[in-house]
């Protein structure tokens, strides 16, 4: 049986039904966390939330509403809020920052962006109530270094590092810890709304030569979420097979 590090923490994984997300999710519950589960698709919300034993939330975390009435709920329900991972996202299309259509550049900041910020800004204050905590975003080495054709999930990504840097500091003189990590291309579902040129792209720029594993990903966000983690905020951590330079 794996180490049960989380035992008795309350954890919350948005995006938490497919890829990095559920990925995730089942590692923490393997570790022992009473887990809530975020997302918009309310099937598979019941069906992983049935098998992990989570608590279920059918939110948009675009709506800031929304969010901080599931950040309310899951508190109320689980007895708190200990550990937040903040992993719902999309892509977006393909294309040059000049054709690159106007809703779909709207909808990619709304979602990898604001909704980080919505979910971040909802659990800290119940956090603040204990003193301590972990908040663990997502982010992309895409917002690094820009992924040509992009533009948009570049720039949310950034966006979420800038964010993640800014919460760091803010609480740092807490116990609350504030991290995002940066993975290159991971194979999940999400590139099923990618073009292969782009995916062709993202694998040439890997040193070592293949995509990553969510696994890799969730062992990364875990120590991040854990006791281990005391010293780090704010920080920027990378599992991009060689590809950060920076």
């Amino acid at each position: 049986m794996p180490e049960q590090r989380f035992a008795g923490r309350v954890a919350i994984v948005t995006g938490g039904v497919s890829g990095i997300g559920l990925g995730i999710a089942e590692r923490l519950h393997s570790e022992g966390a009473k887990l809530a589960l975020w997302d918009m698709d309310a099937k598979a919300l019941a069906g992983h939330g049935g098998r992990l034993n989570a608590h279920t939330e059918v939110v948009d975390t675009t709506d800031a509403e929304a969010v901080q009435r599931a950040a309310d709920a899951t508190a109320a329900a689980l007895g708190g809020i200990d550990i937040v991972i903040a992993s719902a996202g999309i892509t977006g299309p393909n294309g040059p920052v000049w054709e690159y259509p106007l809703d779909a550049w709207r909808r990619v900041i709304d979602v990898n962006l604001n909704g980080v910020y919505y979910t971040n800004r909802a659990v800290v204050p119940h956090m603040l109530k204990t003193g301590t905590g972990r908040i663990v975003n997502i982010a992309s080495i895409a917002g690094k270094e820009g992924n040509p054709n992009a533009s948009a999930y570049s720039a949310s990504k950034a966006g979420v590092i800038g964010l993640t840097k800014s919460l760091g500091k803010e609480l740092a003189h807490t116990n609350i810890r504030v991290n995002c990590v940066t993975p290159a291309a991971v194979k999940t579902p999400i590139f099923e709304q990618m073009s292969q040129s782009q995916i062709d792209y993202m694998l040439s720029k890997i040193p070592i030569g293949r995509f990553g594993g969510i696994d890799e990903v969730a062992a990364l966000v875990c120590w991040l979420a854990s006791d281990e983690c005391s010293f780090s905020t704010g920080g920027v951590f990378d599992v991009s097979g060689g590809r950060a330079t920076y």
